[in-house]
């Protein structure tokens, strides 16, 4: 027998089917480096319309974790997919690197002892340390950006515009010192912000305590009595007893009813709703002799259970009855609610009792208490209250309370002087900044679009922001503050800028040892520089100052505004919430156009990631074992919008979609041999009917993908582009088109008009994959025919493929039914195989009952019906005609019959068929085969 494999154009490319991501990926970096991509996509984007994501700070300590790799992947998808849609899309990489943490990392490594200068030396070292070893696990995920030049916010530069971006907020009267009640940790020895705290479960002792009544006539009185025949307290229930020494002031709510209880040997003043609990609680019976409304006891006056001073009634609406006595007690140094409604009944802040020093401990000086450890007074205070005959119960509750998120110890609400910005402060021109940062978030996309919502109801709520802490390692609040007034120097702003301009050149180190005289000369007797340092979060939120306009400046004509911000829905209450109050106070606007939130991972069970539940899944160990382009397909596969569910399973599941995905472009690869596009090109009119349709399919395909890209639905980009290689290339076009490609003559219309499809579907498909599959679609750019440059991502959209024409007779709902029925034939023939009717599909030839309408479709095929169907004999019969035993499909006006053909299969083309052995010349190949090659080949129309 005659060997033809070489008359058979077969499959042919160096293109790798193992993909090997693990060993080729850190190649491809290295290449990356070498070309200068990322320079060279800032040369040739210089004059496209720019897109600017402003990257949200990590913060510089410790390896990047799977939450991290998320952010950074779903950020390099959108910029790797804004630059192919033509614009010129940025990335500048930051880092947080003040704060608390890397000091504590510093005091637990190096010890408590160390100078303030030595702690701030070493807290920079580290932070260096940390983004190094960040920086190269980014860039092992694929990430495109300027790398040699990110941003830091302990750069000089970048300190010193965020002293800058502080004067431009005082100079605009948002900023003010004041006394209130902040988040205090003992072991920072500083206030906290918000989104450093975090609730856990905390063992606390409740009580209930008796405040004397110091007015009796006036109790009587509000309950409409002539007078009271025993004493009386007002009962009160709290769950911090080591507040009761700080005590000023009691509430109740205006709208509850108050009972005056009598219990045997006193009265007790008790919400009405609460009065059989209470009593249950205290062990006592008792009789409500009169009712009153809360409104009717304000003013009252009580004594203080064990120290000589009053506690007036003061009415509050966010008293609740859900426990204790429906009366809280109000201590305004330890609670905002307590402060705020001191304030509103006109204590001032030198009347405010502040017994609790910074580290926890009472004040030497405060009776019975003095130098106790709060948390350890509270067995001390309850005896007190027992002692005077105050305490009416005690008990212990476990309940959620507020935690460092650093240290996990307890927090306390304490006042102390900070420095504030004002949310309702009026500003010296224009509306307040809660105003402003309202109507921006009104004027803001949010992705998801619940995120609008959520960081309304935070704005809308939120009390003045804190922005000053005592630390070492941060950006100071450099202020002169005058030693009898306490007022700012009047030249605050203009002294700003000329420490701006120090710690410019010396870092935030010019501070700190900075003379006041240097600056201030004569003046300087009469000023104290305070030593605060600003909130972390005022670092990262004041970023866009640095980046959008002054180091790395990528803002558009409009002003420093990003068009995107993408970090996770933690960041509603951090990084969005302090960018927009510092881009509103200073500019007037959000430093952002959108947000984009994505949530955090969870295991495949849904719960968290911990280390302690040993279901973490660390990136470093994904690209070393699977490669960063399977963790990339995951993320794109996944909903960002909420929980992102990984495992191991979760990951193979995309290794097994990633290598569909790679065996259809290595199959198009294969299949371009030979092939040059500058030369075997056809034009549309030139090529087969169903190459047509496929070249068309594909363009419908690309316009929604650019829609989905656009709009950041990378789960849909990916199901579209896994269906397209799995459905119609895969299942339906590819498997049609390997008999004319493997066997019509290699430069035959049948043959390049099939390559021509290829090429074209290879070019999208290559575009359509690079913001994903980063390291894959640039090594199968490399690959394809024709003159091209370093990569991918230095090209636009493609623009090559082409519609099919309105009218034109095969259009897509004939290529639609034609699949339909393709899929009912493939069943039936599946069939068969199991039953082993037949051995394959070449040897079957089958029968087609139809009515009209499918007919009048498939007739249209002539005898390249059984290529489409990829059996070696198709026939069409009327409907009526269909045997008994004919198989009803799920096309409707559709029957079938499969029956193994008797033919001898042709020992070229494999199709069983009546000439094989025709021509004696070659009497082991059909009629068809010996045309293609002993001439230029056979004639294809459709198919």
């Amino acid at each position: 027998m005659t060997d033809y494999k070489a008359t058979l154009n077969l499959p042919d490319t160096a293109f790798p089917m193992k993909a090997g991501l693990p060993q080729r990926e850190p190649q491809i970096l290295q290449r990356w480096d070498s070309i200068g991509l990322y320079q060279k996509l800032r040369e040739i984007g210089k004059d496209r319309p720019k897109f600017v994501l402003h990257d949200g700070p990590p913060y510089a300590n410790g390896a990047i974790h799977i939450g991290h790799a998320v952010n950074k992947i779903l950020k390099d998808m959108i910029l790797r997919s804004r630059t192919l849609a033509g614009f010129d899309a940025p990335y500048v990489p930051g880092w947080d690197c003040h704060g608390l943490p890397i000091e504590h990392k510093v005091e637990v490594t190096h010890g408590k002892g160390l100078s303030a200068d030595k702690t701030r030396e070493l807290c920079r070292a580290y932070a260096a340390e940390q983004i190094e070893e960040q920086k190269a696990g980014f860039i092992r995920l694929g990430v495109l950006g300027d790398w040699s030049n990110p941003y830091k916010t302990m750069s000089f530069v970048n300190e010193a515009g965020e002293i800058r971006a502080l004067a431009e907020m005082v100079r605009n009267g948002f900023v003010f010192k004041g006394l209130k009640p902040v988040n205090w940790c003992f072991d920072c020895g500083s206030a906290l912000a918000e989104a450093e705290v975090e609730y856990a479960d905390k063992k606390s002792t409740t009580i209930d305590v008796a405040f004397p009544i110091a007015d009796q006539a006036s109790l009587a009185d509000a309950f409409g009595l002539p007078g009271l025949e025993k004493p009386a307290a007002i009962v009160i229930w709290t769950t911090t007893p080591w507040t009761i020494p700080a005590n000023q002031a009691l509430n109740v709510h205006p709208e509850f009813v108050y009972a005056l209880v009598d219990v045997g040997d006193r009265l007790l003043v008790l919400a009405e709703e609460l009065v059989e609990s209470c009593l249950q609680r205290y062990g006592r019976t008792g009789e409500i002799i009169a009712r009153a409304p809360g409104a009717a006891l304000e003013n009252i006056q009580f004594q203080h259970p064990f120290y000589e001073r009053l506690s007036p009634v003061y009415l509050a609406e966010y008293v609740e009855l859900g426990a204790g006595t429906g009366v809280v007690h109000s201590a305004p140094a330890y609670g905002e609610d307590d402060f705020v409604t001191c304030k509103r009944y006109g204590m001032h802040n030198d009347d405010i009792l502040t017994p609790v020093q910074s580290n926890g401990v009472y004040v030497d000086s405060l009776p019975f208490f003095g130098g106790q450890f709060i948390w350890k007074a509270g067995a001390a205070i309850v005896e007190k209250l027992a002692d005077v005959g105050a305490l009416m119960h005690s008990d212990t509750i476990n309940h959620s309370y507020m935690h460092c998120w650093r240290h996990k110890t307890p927090l306390i609400y304490r006042a102390t002087a900070q420095w504030f910005v004002g949310m309702d402060k009026q500003p010296v021109v224009g509306d307040t900044l809660r105003q402003r940062a309202l109507k921006a978030i009104e004027q803001t996309e949010f992705v998801p679009d619940w995120g609008q919502a959520r960081l309304h109801s935070m704005i809308a709520n939120r009390p003045d922001w804190c922005i000053s802490r005592q630390r070492n390692w941060g950006v100071p609040i450099p202020f002169f503050l005058h030693k009898q007034t306490g007022e700012l120097h009047p030249r605050t702003v203009e002294l700003m800028e000329t420490v701006a301009q120090r710690v410019e050149q010396e870092g935030i180190e010019a501070w700190f040892k900075l003379d006041a005289t240097d600056v201030l000369g004569a003046e300087a007797a009469d000023y104290e520089k305070i030593s605060d340092t600003l909130d972390v979060w005022f670092d990262s939120g004041t970023t866009h100052w640095h980046v959008l306009r002054g180091s790395h400046p990528m803002g558009h004509e409009q002003g420093p505004r990003a068009d995107l911000y993408l970090e996770g829905s933690d960041q509603h209450r951090g990084w969005f919430h302090s960018s927009l109050l510092t881009g509103c106070a200073i500019d007037d606007h959000a430093p952002y156009r959108e947000l984009l939130t994505h949530g955090f991972t969870v295991d495949e069970n849904g719960r968290k990631m911990s280390k302690s539940l040993g279901n973490t899944v660390a990136p470093q160990k994904i690209s070393d074992t699977l490669g960063a382009d399977i963790m990339r397909l995951w993320v794109a596969s996944t909903d960002y919008s909420g929980e992102m569910a990984v495992s191991e399973q979760i990951l193979q599941r995309s290794a097994d979609a990633y290598r569909r995905i790679r065996n259809t472009a290595r199959f198009l690869l294969s299949n371009l041999s030979g092939f040059d596009p500058a030369r075997d090109l056809l034009p549309p009119d030139q090529m087969l009917a169903l190459d047509r349709w496929a070249v068309d399919r594909a363009l419908l395909l690309q316009r929604e993908l650019e829609e989905h890209y656009a709009t950041y639905r990378f789960w849909n980009v990916y199901s579209k582009v896994h269906n397209f290689c799995v459905q119609e290339l895969g299942g339906f076009y590819l498997d049609i088109i390997k008999d004319r490609q493997y066997t019509t003559p290699a430069d035959s219309v049948a043959r390049r008009s099939c390559q021509t499809a290829l090429y074209h579907i290879a070019e999208a498909l290559v575009r359509w994959v690079a913001p994903i599959l980063a390291f894959t679609a640039d090594e199968i750019w490399s690959y394809l025919p024709g003159e091209r440059n370093e990569s991918v991502m230095l090209n636009g959209p493609y623009t090559g493929l082409t519609e099919l024409p309105d009218g034109i007779e095969l259009n897509r709902a004939f290529w639609d039914n034609v699949m339909a029925v393709k899929a009912s034939v493939n069943k039936e023939l599946e069939n068969q195989r199991a039953a082993k009717a037949i051995g394959g599909n070449l040897q079957a030839e089958v029968t087609l009952y139809t009515d009209e309408a499918v007919s009048g479709d498939l007739s249209k095929l002539g005898n390249e019906l059984r290529f489409v169907l990829i059996t070696s004999k198709a026939t069409l019969a009327p409907l009526a005609a269909a045997p008994a035993d004919a198989v009803v499909t799920d096309v409707a006006g559709l029957k079938l019959k499969v029956v193994k053909s008797t033919n001898t299969k042709c020992a070229r083309c494999w199709h069983f068929v009546e000439d094989v052995g025709a021509n004696a010349e070659h009497p082991d190949i059909c009629g068809r085969c010996v045309t293609n090659i002993t001439t230029a080949g056979e004639v294809r129309h459709y198919a």
